[in-house]
């Protein structure tokens, strides 16, 4: 078993959810090349009690206002040691991010020997959650072209995908398949470990019932 340990806990973000129009099918994938956000960065859920910007126990200095509401998940990452593998949690998503080495050669979207039973494995991760919409996206690092960049992002989430489907039992999955290129770093490009981490495919999909 890898050895892994705690990159961060408690983290807050937005939870990932699925964006674009999707088409129904067991093998079905849609690709929006034009989001009108950033993944990531949706808001999970409306705030849960109204708030009165006049209510006088708020306190709010003479011509201050107050900020748009926002709700925001707890995260928890686990990395493997190397890096090769982050898993991403918060209580309505998970979100598996392989490192484009362990899946592909260099500037390729032809899969490597180990390729198939990692992604098996997080397809079979998806039908124990008994999730039917999941998401696949592809990025790269900054070097070469933006536009080869996402050819080759979108090429490698393609693969995944079709990887998946060949897992994921469920009838009437959603895919939803994007290449963002350089888009979205997690990492500084300015260093190969940054850009290692940079170039990944990752796959997004909510937490069942067997998620807790």
């Amino acid at each position: 078993m890898t050895t892994r340990h705690r990159a961060a806990a408690a983290t807050a973000v937005s939870a990932l959810i699925m964006a674009g129009a999707h088409l129904i099918g067991a093998t079905v994938a849609h690709a929006d090349d034009t989001p009108t956000a950033p993944p990531g960065t949706e808001p999970s859920a409306s705030a849960p009690v109204p708030i009165d910007s006049a209510s006088p126990g708020l306190k709010i200095p003479q011509g201050g206002t107050l900020a748009p509401v926002k709700v925001l998940d707890i995260a928890e990452v686990v990395e493997d040691l190397g890096g090769e593998q982050r898993r991403q949690e918060t209580n309505q998503t998970v979100m598996m991010a392989l490192q484009s080495e362990v899946l592909f050669p260099e500037n390729s979207a032809v899969f490597n020997a180990q390729a198939a039973a990692r992604i098996q494995a997080i397809g079979q991760e998806i039908n124990t959650q008994k999730a039917t919409r999941v998401r696949v996206f592809g990025f790269t690092d900054d070097q070469g072209s933006y536009e080869h960049g996402k050819e080759l992002s979108k090429q490698r989430a393609d693969a995944v995908q079709a990887e998946l489907a060949k897992t994921v039992t469920a009838a009437g999955v959603t895919y939803d398949v994007r290449g963002y290129s350089e888009d979205y770093p997690i990492a500084d490009n300015g260093t190969e470990e940054g850009r290692k981490k940079n170039r990944r495919v990752e796959i997004t999909f909510p937490r069942g019932t067997a998620g807790g």
